[in-house]
């Protein structure tokens, strides 16, 4: 999210996922200026995956890689734990039986 506020990446990102007919919504709201963002991907079939950004020293690129998939209470578990970790993180929850979460396509990288 270099040069973007959180809170603008955010609603691009939930405005990007709504035409896309995938229902997402705010679970915690983090800092608006610097936050980082986590992503749920609920399945709803009783799994999840979260997925937060990394940074790569070797490249130096930011991408998107998984924190846990699994259970969806594990995947609950494992965001708390990351939100104790940091107070200003934005958790964005997800629905969407195939899994789609968009964050691969360009301008979300």
């Amino acid at each position: 999210m270099t040069g973007l506020v959180a809170s603008f990446w955010v609603q691009a990102y939930l405005t990007r996922l709504r035409l896309s007919d995938i229902p997402a919504f705010v679970v915690s709201h983090g800092d608006d200026d610097a936050g980082a963002v986590l992503v749920k991907v609920n399945t709803l079939d009783g799994q999840a995956q979260a997925l937060h950004r990394s940074y790569d020293l070797m490249s130096g690129d930011r991408k998107w890689v998984e924190l846990i998939t699994g259970a969806e209470p594990d995947v609950d578990a494992a965001i708390q734990r990351q939100k104790g970790f940091d107070p200003d993180l934005w958790v964005i929850e997800l629905e969407d039986r195939q899994g789609r979460h968009l964050l691969g396509e360009a301008g979300l990288e």
